[in-house]
């Protein structure tokens, strides 16, 4: 038994089909075309296995594909949903950068000849700037400002020359 099943009206089954004949979209949204076109009750009404058998698609991606278009619409059914929003990647930014960088430029602690990355994340806990954060943020605060030591250019290397492949003729 079927929990939703797929009526198509004759646009809606028209515009499916052109859609599939012509195979101008994504991979994604043509298997989706297709479930609904096989599941559509007006023509041969296959269950849900055959249909995931045939298409090579989940039984579940089936389900899903159903249920969404009998409870959204037919855009829902065959569109991507939109991620959800992120939160703020960027951890460190601003006046935090600005005091990373300062702690960077200066003296290492006692023994130690150069700041590591750990050695940055745990003096930025310890000073009470973040409640935690890992070596891998540090490092990508460091990388995308200008701070390079002995160097005014961007990155961690300088950029070497390429060899030119066009030396001219010899004679």
């Amino acid at each position: 038994m079927d929990k939703y099943r797929v009526t198509l009206t004759a646009e809606e089954r028209i515009a499916l089909e052109h859609l599939v004949s012509t195979g101008k979209a994504a991979a994604r949204k043509l298997t989706h075309a297709r479930i609904l076109l096989l599941a559509d009750t007006h023509g041969e009404n296959h269950a849900d296995e055959d249909i995931a058998d045939v298409l090579g698609a989940g039984l579940r991606t089936v389900a899903r594909v159903r249920q969404s278009f009998v409870t959204e619409s037919l855009r829902a059914a065959i569109d991507r949903k939109s991620q959800p929003p992120r939160p703020d990647k960027i951890k460190i930014k601003g006046d935090l950068e600005q005091k990373l960088v300062q702690l960077a430029c200066s003296d290492p602690p006692q023994g130690r000849c150069h700041w590591t990355l750990r050695l940055l994340a745990d003096e930025l806990v310890v000073l009470g700037l973040v409640g935690a954060i890992s070596t891998e943020t540090v490092r990508q605060a460091l990388k995308k400002t200008t701070f390079s030591p002995g160097s005014s250019r961007l990155g961690a290397s300088r950029p070497r020359p390429t060899p030119s492949t066009f030396g001219g003729w010899k004679t």
